[in-house]
């Protein structure tokens, strides 16, 4: 639901899953993820606006996603104007 040029936080996913405190099950759940997936794991980052990192090389992976759908960053961090308001 996330949508295109947006980001949210592993804690507001787990927060509308009804699990709230539990933004670590869900970055080991997108961590699983097969690597064909349609899913737009990308566009969820962590609480202090980065990317988290990811084995082999997923973390450069996730911010060449979030840059080819317009989301720049500030250094290592994403602006909050690109956070995603439910």
């Amino acid at each position: 639901m996330i949508p295109k040029g947006r980001v949210a936080t592993y804690g507001q996913i787990a927060r509308l899953a009804g699990m709230p405190r539990h933004a670590r099950l869900v970055g080991r759940t997108l961590s699983n993820l097969p690597a064909k997936t349609r899913l737009p794991w990308h566009r969820v980052i962590n609480a202090s606006m980065r990317i988290s990192k990811r084995e082999a090389g997923g973390d450069i992976e996730q911010r060449k996603r979030l840059q080819k759908e317009g989301i720049s960053f500030v250094g290592a961090r994403v602006p909050r104007q690109f956070g995603w308001e439910v």
